[in-house]
């Protein structure tokens, strides 16, 4: 694991990913080679693993799975990987609903049913999860089945709300919000889907089509609750204000402004 990790210098995680990897080849779990790794013989298919991450695929991908929130989601081509800054959403979830639970969710760009699937293991919700990539939603069948939440999971392939009726308690949303001219790592660019990182020039062309669609999707006492990149609070709080909803900013695990919760105002009551 050593040698392995002293060969992904471009990785930020050098020897957790060599640790992940061998995990993965020996079909255990990562804390048993911690806690004993002199038990274990290197296995044969740990070269072919490290091979493919000196190629820059993203150890979820090669893994297959990805932790997130309190449950284990597969992931693979085509289906963008969950990352720990989007547990950000539900946190600020929790902290609107304070105590109570939500009884519908919606999640818009559902992907491999990261936010959906995350929010029905903390509360006992119905949830609808949307997204226009048919590779990303068979994962997030697969996972929804894997969960045993087929009875309370249901996804459908659209572009945002468009095809979406009615209104929901918690809405949550990671969408593009990359600039096209923005420089990512390899990993990334050369190995996720573009349509989920990408959006335009600014980087604001989806939340632009959400502004307009959440006011009629929120349910009295809801809120959406929308993914950020770190130097977006200012313009997409005013894109969601323009549409006349209220907006609080929360930061992730290190301190960057990570998600938007929007709220609408509520209109004070005129004695007859």
């Amino acid at each position: 694991m050593a040698a392995a990790a002293a060969r992904f210098a471009f990785s930020a995680t050098p020897r957790l990913d060599a640790e992940l990897l061998m995990a993965h080849a020996l079909g255990v779990e990562r804390n048993a080679i911690l806690l004993d790794p002199t038990r274990y013989a290197i296995p044969a298919a740990f070269a072919a693993l490290v091979e493919r991450r000196l190629r820059h695929e993203p150890i979820a991908y090669i893994t297959g799975t990805r932790g997130f929130w309190s449950i284990d989601l597969a992931v693979g081509p085509g289906a963008l990987v969950p990352r720990a800054d989007s547990e950000t959403l539900l946190i600020a979830a929790q902290a609107h609903f304070a105590g109570r639970a939500p009884g519908t969710v919606l999640d818009l760009g559902t992907g491999p049913g990261t936010l959906l699937l995350a929010a029905l293991d903390e509360w006992p919700a119905q949830g609808l999860g949307v997204d226009f990539s048919s590779k990303a939603l068979d994962y997030a069948r697969d996972n929804a089945a894997t969960l045993g939440m087929t009875d309370r999971a249901r996804f459908i392939r659209g572009s945002w709300a468009s095809a979406i009726a009615g209104q929901f308690d918690l809405i949550l949303a990671n969408p593009p919000y990359i600039a096209t001219d923005e420089t990512l790592p390899a990993e990334v660019h050369d190995h996720e889907p573009h349509a989920a990182l990408f959006a335009g020039r600014d980087g604001l062309d989806d939340y632009r089509i959400l502004a307009r669609q959440l006011p009629a999707l929120i349910a009295p006492g809801g809120a959406a609750v929308i993914e950020i990149g770190a130097t977006q609070a200012e313009p997409v709080t005013a894109l969601l204000a323009a549409q006349g909803l209220h907006v609080a900013l929360h930061h992730d695990y290190g301190a960057n402004p990570r998600a938007l919760v929007a709220t609408k105002v509520l209109t004070p009551c005129t004695a007859p």
